[in-house]
């Protein structure tokens, strides 16, 4: 009571500190974007398997060399349910649907990732999303399409199912993330995944597409900056983000995603940009940004009130000047 009547109490929101965690976070799809351009030009060809596992599983042993530790408890078969959800079934998924749809289709599809990021945090964690985040994710998907979405749109059945498969278990992945706290730093809590993610891979690999393919210096280079840049860096901010942000706050950021893929397709392969696309670049940062739920997060600090402000005398014991 002595404390409550010494001091008064100051809120204060941080708003400046999550905006830029939301900046850290960005990476991640930013990073991911890039990596359309750096599997076209440098990896080896028809192998989506393979690249899926070289991108996983080393770096995921290198990760957790550098920050040992092994799960424990349930920790074991959760890591093997975040491994496949957000690595290895997420991979090979989203692969299949590369390769069974035009590019500008399959981002389409995945630029529902959002909504459904949503929609699942809110069933399993309680963050119920706000109206604006859902508005916000509907317009930047529809972003995303005049982005990304050219006259040779076509429907396969295996690679749409194939893409909302994807987008559905990476969200339950990336939900769990927040719900389950590992007992571990983070660097280790994604090592473990990747790691995971990349066992689950491995014999796919081998029994669909056989032995690893010869590789040059190029490819080489390639898997090293998909791996340390697409995968480690990405997925360690992503984790960060989602361990400290709403999912809705997060899942936004993600459809930065394609417009990094398409800038870097322009700035590097010479891809067209005109007025569509531009449209749509428009509509995807307004989505992102106008969608975001609230990044406040109110603190307390103690602080001293002027001398003058006193309670009545009968509050205070005798022969002591009472202050709050």
């Amino acid at each position: 009571m002595a404390g409550i009547l010494s001091y008064g109490e100051t809120i204060i929101v941080s708003v400046e500190t999550n905006w830029r965690l939301l900046a850290l976070t960005a990476v991640a799809p930013i990073a991911w974007g890039s990596g359309y351009y750096v599997t076209e030009e440098f990896l080896p060809p028809d192998r989506p398997l393979f690249g899926a596992t070289v991108r996983a599983l080393p770096f995921g042993l290198l990760l957790l060399a550098l920050r040992p530790g092994l799960p424990r408890g349930v920790w074991w078969w959760r890591t093997l349910v975040l491994g496949t959800l957000n690595i290895g079934a997420f991979f090979a998924l989203i692969f299949v649907a590369a390769y069974r749809l035009p590019g500008g289709t399959a981002a389409t599809l995945t630029a529902i990732t959002p909504i459904l990021m949503m929609l699942v945090a809110w069933a399993v964690i309680h963050e119920r999303p706000r109206r604006a985040s859902l508005a916000g994710a509907t317009v930047g998907a529809a972003g995303v399409a005049l982005l990304v979405l050219h006259a040779d749109f076509a429907v396969d059945p295996i690679g749409v199912a194939a893409s909302f498969a994807a987008v559905a278990m990476s969200s339950l992945g990336f939900v769990l993330v927040k719900r389950w706290k590992p007992p571990v730093d983070l660097l280790t809590f994604t090592a473990w995944q990747l790691v995971a993610g990349g066992l689950v891979l491995l014999p796919v690999a081998l029994l669909v597409e056989g032995a690893p393919p010869p590789m040059g210096l190029r490819a080489v280079g390639g898997f090293l900056y998909i791996g340390l840049v697409g995968t480690l860096l990405a997925y360690v901010a992503w984790f960060r983000g989602l361990r400290h942000l709403p999912a809705a706050a997060v899942s936004l950021v993600g459809l930065v995603n394609p417009v990094a893929g398409t800038l870097i397709g322009v700035a590097l392969a010479g891809e067209t940009f005109g007025g569509t696309q531009a449209l749509g670049l428009l509509l995807v940062l307004v989505g992102v940004v106008a969608g975001q739920p609230s990044l406040t997060i109110p603190s307390r600090r103690r602080t001293p009130l002027p001398a003058h402000v006193g309670l009545p005398e009968a509050a205070c014991p005798a022969g002591v000047v009472s202050r709050r």
